[in-house]
């Protein structure tokens, strides 16, 4: 019989959080062993539920959702999104300016497979969200990683970015509120970022999902209020984290920014959509509701809510755990520890997760699915209740004390 192979396209494409350790623990719970998940992102199993106006909302226009809608999304969630930029003081954010999509994580691949040929460079944090590495490389690009610096907050090394542009960088790429390590970046940071794009003609994809999720009066600036009308900006947010609707799939794209000098990338971009069709029609009419009145989330990152207790929980029991460090989050779900090499010497931070699985029935992500450039790291999800993750953080450090690499 033929043999029938993966593209070569795929070659280069990793997305190892959901590898062979999720692969493992998907493997035992089947034989029927409980796994204590600090693996991903995901409201809903933590017992997050949707605003019941969102739902109420969706669900009244499930009549009207059986169609297509414009390939760049219904008009009024169109304009909804306008209008929350124009309460974040940009203001050059039109209807169709706008592309609403299955999630963020379509609307990332579809804006780089508009813009990149083969060996084109798009800079990358490290740590990154690694939807971001795989999808330039799955567009034929290039991923070269600049350094966020651990001792700095987890914020980018300006620096470093400056010195790995060449001829063939594209874009930059900003993740803020980040993911995996929780660091919120300040004006004077992303500032000095967009002078870096203005000066060698970049784009900036900046990745805001987590832009509502911030701590400790944290205040957060959107990239697209910063880079103005001379540097291309690529915004995209939605409702799977804030709003705790993930399986909805509703994300968008907010372009900003010299928009008549990019008219052939953006015609790329509406191609792109129009070969998708649309997005998801029912998530679609999330967001205009979503957008709108009372933010719940805010109940939940104040002093007191859940989200908040939580974080603060998991940060104080991993800092108390010998050779175990992290910085505190700023923003996001997630804490991204470091194991101390002169007391934990792993060489593979894979088989690291999978012995703590195997041994704690703990479900972890390594560090190196982050494209983190040493194996000392491991991210960890703050979204289970305090309960939980005071047990699950007591195993791990019950499992560190005997942990021979």
């Amino acid at each position: 019989m033929a043999e029938f192979k993966q593209s070569t396209k795929l070659h280069n494409v990793l997305y190892d959080i959901r590898g062979p350790v999720l692969e493992q623990a998907q493997k035992m719970e089947s034989e029927g062993h409980r796994i204590l998940k600090l693996n991903i992102g995901n409201p809903a199993p933590f017992g997050f539920e949707a605003p019941d106006a969102i739902l109420v909302d969706m669900i009244r226009h499930l009549p009207h959702a059986q169609g297509y809608s414009d390939s760049r999304g219904i008009f009024s969630a169109r304009t909804a999104v306008v209008q929350y930029y124009q309460t974040r003081g940009i203001h050059t954010i039109h209807v169709d300016d706008v592309y609403l999509g299955n999630g963020v994580s379509e609307l990332i691949t579809l804006s780089l497979m508009a813009l990149l040929d083969t060996g084109d460079e798009v800079l990358v944090p490290t740590p990154d969200y690694p939807l971001w590495t795989a999808s330039v490389s799955l567009a034929g690009g290039r991923p070269v990683h600049y350094l966020c610096d651990e001792e700095n907050e987890w914020w980018p090394d300006l620096e470093d970015l400056a010195a790995k542009i060449t001829p063939r960088t594209k874009g930059l790429v900003i993740i803020n509120p980040n993911n995996p390590t929780g660091a919120v970046y300040p004006p004077h940071i992303i500032a000095g970022m967009v002078d870096l794009a203005r000066k060698h003609g970049l784009i900036v994809f900046s990745d805001e999902i987590y832009e509502k999720i911030l701590y400790d009066g944290t205040e957060f600036t959107n990239t697209a209020a910063i880079t103005g009308d001379d540097v291309l900006c690529m915004t995209f947010s939605g409702l799977s984290k804030a709003y705790r609707i993930c399986g909805y799939r509703s994300g968008w794209l907010a372009i900003s920014g010299p928009k008549a000098a990019a008219a052939d990338y953006l015609e790329g971009i509406n191609l792109l959509a129009n070969m998708r069709m649309c997005a998801n029609v029912p998530g679609q009419h999330a967001i205009q509701t979503a957008l709108g009145g009372h933010q719940s989330i805010e109940d939940l990152i104040l002093p007191g809510g859940r989200l908040r207790e939580q974080r603060d929980l998991a940060y104080r029991m991993l800092n108390e755990i010998p050779g175990v460090s992290v910085n505190q989050a700023k923003g996001a779900l997630y804490l991204f520890p470091r194991l101390d090499p002169e007391i934990y010497p792993i060489k593979s931070d894979e088989k690291f997760a999978l012995d703590l699985l195997q041994q704690q029935k703990i479900l972890i992500s390594h560090g190196t699915a982050f494209n983190w450039i040493r194996p000392d790291h491991f991210r960890l999800v703050t979204l289970p209740s305090v309960l939980d993750l005071e047990e699950a953080v007591g195993r791990i450090g019950e499992f560190l004390s005997t942990y021979k690499p």
